[in-house]
């Protein structure tokens, strides 16, 4: 084959050379991407949850058991997953979407990358944070259906066609003028946005079989994100009373300052005080409303995999972008460095590839590299600051890192098997959180203080300290 040389926005793109064998047939990836979607998942043991398309993906792929993002906010979390790069708080982006074009000019995102190796790619719903973010690195422009629907005025009631119900108009906040939090309403899935996205992501897979070229699908849905608006059918799979509401439901002791409630949903209509139990048993309700109509839409594009004989040649990668409180210390939502907003579930299905769980530990930084290595694509030198999870894909038993690093206003954290470390250095009394998974798996009380961790706490320290050299330093 050839060498080649192609450029991306005036970037240098390294040669690359496939093997006879490798050209043959290229594998296909489906990305599949939910937003505000925490590991809240039959196939992660939440036995009350109905997920039984996410539950299927999980039984003949690889399912990673500690994934984590890297920051917990979803247009960072895309744009350092998408780049491969850590978010470098302060010193590059504090909370980027449109990352690479001003601040980190270096970066190649992941589909300009596949787009630049041949391969045909297509972003359908919200993958990047904005539809204009590299709107240039994919094949073909970005769909969205209303393509400037995620601006300030996203949420306002019912500038984009959010809330299905009419009963929805009487309840307006009147700060915001955004509808509920949540909605149930009798229509087809195909009345709100994901049910379309779904459909019209069928639709380009027959497209891109016809097409005889690789590709690189990227499908972003938008929910479980709030508001908590789903056709009632998935509303009435489950029973509100039966739904557990979080054991822990106050603040952790000595839990540091800087560590707060999100204050999203409050943006919305018909909210109450986080500490109402009846309150978070319907946000509890309305989410796992959420995740069964996206199981159900994610169900029809693998039904749509397995129809047009792509399931053979398709790498599928599901994830979400960052994890979400449940009522856990009486928190909803994410924006902090607590194991509920970090946590975030992963599974990657290859074909031919060993299926199973891993505990091994993963960030979302890792996928670039991934996917390059199993698309026999090489990496941009320099750039990426993940390791590939292809031994683990090989043998779940395998490790790759056993830390993840992970930043927010601010804070640095540090995660393992065990421990959950975070510290804010340029705070006043410089703020530590340690929790110990081990002996309190649910993070209700600080242990940065206790004598017999201040060796854990070195470590990690000196982890975060050598990430954030790492970070700093030009690529």
């Amino acid at each position: 084959m050839k060498i080649s040389v192609f450029t991306l926005s005036g970037l240098s793109l390294l040669p690359f050379s496939l093997s006879a064998q490798d050209e043959a047939k290229p594998m296909n990836v489906l990305f599949l991407m939910a937003d505000d979607m925490r590991p809240e998942l039959g196939c992660y043991g939440i036995d009350v949850v109905k997920t039984p398309h996410i539950d299927r993906l999980a039984d003949t792929g690889m399912l990673f058991q500690n994934a984590y993002c890297n920051i917990p906010v979803s247009g960072a979390s895309r744009a350092s997953l998408l780049t491969g790069i850590y978010p470098h708080y302060p010193d590059r982006f504090i909370n980027f979407s449109a990352y690479a074009s001003k601040d980190c000019p270096e970066a190649i995102p992941l589909s300009g990358w596949f787009t630049a190796h041949g391969y045909h790619t297509v972003s359908n719903g919200k993958i990047f944070h904005h539809i204009k973010d590299h709107a240039d690195s994919w094949s073909e422009p970005p769909y969205r259906l209303h393509p400037e629907g995620y601006d300030v005025y996203w949420a306002e009631y019912n500038r984009w066609e959010l809330w299905m119900n009419k009963t929805s108009a009487r309840s307006i906040n009147p700060k915001t003028l955004r509808g509920p939090f949540c909605e149930w309403a009798e229509v087809p899935d195909t009345a709100y946005e994901d049910g379309k996205l779904a459909a019209k992501t069928i639709a380009d897979l027959r497209r891109l079989k016809e097409q005889g070229k690789p590709f690189f699908l990227a499908c972003g849905f938008w929910k479980p994100h709030l508001p908590f608006n789903a056709p009632k059918k998935y509303w009435d799979l489950y029973d509100r009373e039966k739904i557990p509401v979080a054991p822990n439901r106050f603040r952790p002791k000595g839990l540091p300052k800087q560590v707060k409630n999100s204050n999203e949903i409050y943006a919305y209509a018909r909210t109450t005080e986080p500490d109402d139990i009846y309150f978070q048993k319907e946000v509890k309700h309305g989410y796992y409303a959420c995740l069964s109509y996206i199981d159900a839409q994610i169900g029809k594009i693998l039904d749509a995999l397995d129809t047009l004989g792509l399931s053979q040649n398709t790498i599928v990668v599901l994830l979400g972008d960052h994890g979400w409180h449940l009522g856990e210390h009486n928190f909803l939502g994410k924006h902090n460095l607590m194991e509920h907003s970090t946590h975030a579930p992963l599974i990657i299905r290859v074909p031919g590839m060993t299926e199973g769980k891993t505990q091994s530990m993963a960030e979302f930084v890792d996928l670039y590299p991934t996917l390059c290595e199993l698309c026999n694509l090489p990496v941009p030198q320099g750039q990426l600051d993940g390791t590939s999870l292809v031994p683990i894909l090989k043998d779940p038993k395998e490790e790759v890192k056993d830390c993840v690093y992970i930043q927010w206003e601010g804070g640095d954290n540090a995660v393992d098997s065990r421990y959950n470390y975070a510290e804010w250095p340029q705070s006043k009394n410089h703020a530590r959180m340690l929790f110990d998974h081990d002996t309190d798996p649910q993070e209700n009380e600080n242990q940065a203080d206790e004598s017999r961790y201040q060796e854990v706490i070195r470590q990690m320290s000196a982890f975060i300290k050598d990430k954030k050299s790492i970070t700093k330093t030009p690529k």
